[in-house]
């Protein structure tokens, strides 16, 4: 039996048919495959560029304990500013097109495996739904790797502290963190689970504020050459999808935006091009109470919102309080009812891109 799923848009787009919401839910589990039958599993480097370096002074150096020193010469012709991304076809499935999972910053696609209290992540739980899936790791991030700083990467790494993350991704109060576990003092209801909070952290990488352009040339590659995809992103990874979305409509079925972080400001003819792209905006808890950031960034990312919905565009927006889910914190895929909420979003797409052929892109 195959998803629900498209791969052609009705011409003029999708119809902004009004949904309820709190429908995608459904209490009762989703039927997912028991045992998943993979076709082929595999990665692949895409984007970057070669670059040289000259005039570095030459060291000696060992490599490892007994070994002589050898000459290092650090100049020479390399490359740099590529992404890494896995990929997992079934054997069989059962939708028309894959999903392609964008990590936040600071992080990479470990994301959306096994969560860090050991949990199945959103990457299997969308394999067992019947999907292909993508995970990347962008520009800089995990099996991507680095370049040399500051000569290729401009300016210095930026490394988040266990304290910043706590409070920025919302799983306590401001002042609520301390070094000793036994100390911390999460959000009551927090469906983070902050037992394994040093866990997470240990999947934290360090970022350059200066490779976006070389990040969105790579996802542009990507989704140009392996797409159409269904975009999940994150955080950080929302912006470049919807540059994406608008760069290359034809290859993007539908975005989900998880807390967003920025976006790419865009004329409004430009958004026009997006109404035949389904966006869905989700929120987590104690976004009033919580870091200053996102004060500021709800209300602009509602107001791109707004702007898409005003061009026509299909544009919902779950603020998971308001729906009665209560405590969800910046990492959604990670809280205790992610299970929950891959359910919703694969229902979400089911109900917006209409019926399959079943054929592979």
């Amino acid at each position: 039996m195959l998803i629900p799923f498209s791969r052609r848009r009705p011409p003029g787009g999708w119809p902004p048919v009004p949904i309820d919401m709190a429908d995608f839910f459904d209490p009762s589990p989703l039927k997912l495959d028991p045992v998943i039958r993979v076709r082929r599993l595999g990665s692949l480097h895409i984007g970057g560029r070669s670059a040289r370096l000259s005039d570095l002074p030459t060291r000696q150096v060992s490599f490892s304990p007994g070994a002589p020193l050898m000459r290092l010469d650090p100049n020479g012709d390399f490359e740099i500013e590529q992404m890494y991304a896995q990929y997992v076809q079934l054997e069989q499935a059962r939708s028309a097109c894959p999903v392609l999972l964008m990590h936040g910053g600071g992080l990479s696609g470990v994301s959306y495996e096994t969560t860090p209290d050991g949990r199945s992540g959103w990457q299997e739980f969308f394999l067992r739904a019947g999907y292909d899936v993508w995970t990347a790791d962008a520009v800089e991030r995990g099996r991507a790797s680095w370049a040399r700083s500051p000569e290729f990467f401009s300016g210095e790494p930026i490394f988040r502290s266990k304290q910043e993350a706590w409070e920025l991704f919302r799983l306590g109060p401001a002042g609520s963190w301390h070094a000793d576990p036994a100390l911390r003092q999460p959000y009551k209801d927090t469906r983070f689970p902050v037992t394994a909070f040093d866990q997470f952290m240990k999947q934290s990488v360090p970022r350059w504020a200066t490779n976006d352009a070389a990040t969105a040339q790579a996802y542009a590659q990507l989704v140009r050459s392996r797409g159409p995809f269904v975009l999940i992103a994150h955080s950080q990874g929302c912006n470049f999808a919807f540059q994406m979305a608008c760069a290359l409509p034809d290859q993007v079925r539908a975005v989900v935006a998880l807390e967003p972080s920025g976006f790419t400001p865009v004329s409004d003819e430009a958004l026009g091009a997006l109404r035949q792209i389904p966006h869905l905006f989700i929120w987590g808890d104690y976004l009033e109470q919580a870091h200053p950031m996102w004060s500021q960034v709800v209300p602009r990312l509602q107001g791109w919102r707004e702007r898409l919905q005003a061009q026509g565009g299909v544009a919902d927006e779950w603020n998971l309080p308001a729906l009665g889910l209560r405590g969800n914190s910046h990492q959604l895929m990670m809280d205790d009812n992610s299970d929950v909420l891959a359910a919703a979003v694969h229902r979400w797409l089911v109900q917006r891109l209409g019926n399959s052929d079943g054929r592979r892109p």
